[in-house]
């Protein structure tokens, strides 16, 4: 019964081919538009926790300034010294390591070459706590962070822009008015989860990075790595308690800093791109009310030209049940096609656009499979009241129409 009714559907369907495809092309869009939202924002997802875990999912960043924001706001926080790096690494047992961050925009020239980079100033230590290797050359010397001497290390993308495929070490750049001698070259990382490329950078000593790039002693931030076997959680209440009396913060004063974890930073990002797409999806979704629409209305239709068609049925012993039977199956079949479609089509254009945006492809089953079955469900909903009114006709009257 239920195979006659689905061949019957089926023929129906493809006896107007045309009309068909325009009924379905509202699914065919609303899925494939809900299948690709929901594809990238899970392959954004995954990106924002591929890069947190490049950094090292044990790294913690402390920042001058308090949490409150806004005009209310007046203070102004202090900077940290490079004694603030050597306290935390000295006196915190769940701290590896720490290195000094600072940072500011420059031309690097070498030759008739320029082009325009990040400067960071910080130690051999920063490294070790983003766990970024040298491919080439090797990282500063004690010595050279003492001295302050003008040495670099350069990012892939300095390289490519200054000096194509060829070695740079022991070439030496300008920045500013400092020349600067390479000494090494980091290994590519590429474009971060809010799309700056971390390869278009060079490294310097922060000593020399104060003295002779921004005449101050300041450090703008301090990345902390924990150690080994200790969690974040203890490695950020130690650093808050040491920071709170180093900068002479009293009981019930709010602090003048902030220690950022990179696994809730990442949490929060994650939770912001999950709720951006559930709303784009959303918007997307109601394509799939239009589409459902555009079913109801042709089956309208369809019931109004079958009339003559449906009363021989039902004179020759077809049920009410027999008839909305047909219609329904007629409606899902089309909803369920325009889903299929739809569901290939979202994956297609997912998977370009995750190659264009250099994110990960990441298709979930699961949404693949509710896709399918909220088009079912459209052609159910959409394609009763239709069925129904097929269903409903008087056999005298249905014979007598032209």
């Amino acid at each position: 019964m239920i195979k006659e009714t689905i061949k019957l559907a089926i023929q129906a369907i493809f006896r107007n081919a045309m009309r068909s495809i325009l009924t379905v092309l509202g699914i065919v869009i609303g899925v494939a538009a809900v299948i690709t939202m929901m594809t990238v924002g899970q392959g954004s997802s995954d990106q924002v926790t591929a890069d947190v875990e490049k950094l090292g999912t044990n790294v913690l960043i402390v920042i001058p300034g308090g949490g409150q924001m806004g005009p209310g706001n007046t203070s102004v926080a202090a900077a940290f010294e490079l004694r603030d790096v050597d306290a935390i690494i000295d006196q915190l047992t769940s701290v590896r390591t720490a290195a000094p961050f600072n940072q500011t925009s420059l031309n690097a020239v070498y030759g008739q070459q320029d082009t325009r980079t990040s400067v960071v100033g910080t130690d051999g230590q920063y490294l070790e706590v983003v766990d970024w290797p040298i491919v080439l050359g090797r990282s500063f010397l004690a010595t050279e962070e003492s001295a302050g001497r003008a040495v670099c290390i350069v990012g892939e993308t300095v390289r490519q822009n200054l000096f194509g495929n060829t070695d740079p070490i022991g070439e030496t750049i300008r920045l500013k008015n400092v020349s600067c001698d390479i000494v090494g070259l980091l290994e590519a990382k590429g474009a971060s989860s809010f799309g700056t490329d971390q390869d278009d950078v060079v490294l310097m000593p922060v000593k020399a990075f104060q003295r002779r790039v921004v005449g101050s002693s300041d450090v703008s931030m301090i990345y902390v790595a924990a150690s080994d076997g200790v969690s974040t959680d203890r490695t950020l209440v130690d650093i808050e308690v040491l920071m709170r009396e180093r900068r002479r913060i009293g009981d019930g004063e709010e602090d003048d800093f902030q220690v950022r974890d990179m696994k809730q930073l990442a949490s929060m990002l994650t939770g912001v791109t999950n709720v951006l797409t559930g709303l784009l999806s959303s918007v997307a979704a109601v394509s799939l009310l239009v589409g459902g629409i555009g079913i109801m209305n042709i089956m309208l239709v369809s019931v109004t030209e079958r009339t003559r068609e449906i009363g021989i049925r039902l004179a020759v012993g077809a049920t009410a049940n027999q008839v909305l039977l047909q219609f329904l199956v007629e409606a899902i079949v089309l909803s369920m096609i325009g889903g299929v479609v739809g569901i290939l089509f979202g994956l297609a254009l997912a998977a370009v656009a995750s190659n264009l945006m250099s994110i990960p492809f990441s298709p979930d089953p699961a949404i693949v499979v509710l896709a399918l079955l909220f088009s079912a469900a459209v052609g159910v909903i959409f394609g009763f009241f239709p069925a129904r009114r097929a269903a409903r006709l008087n056999p005298i009257d249905a014979l007598r129409h032209q």
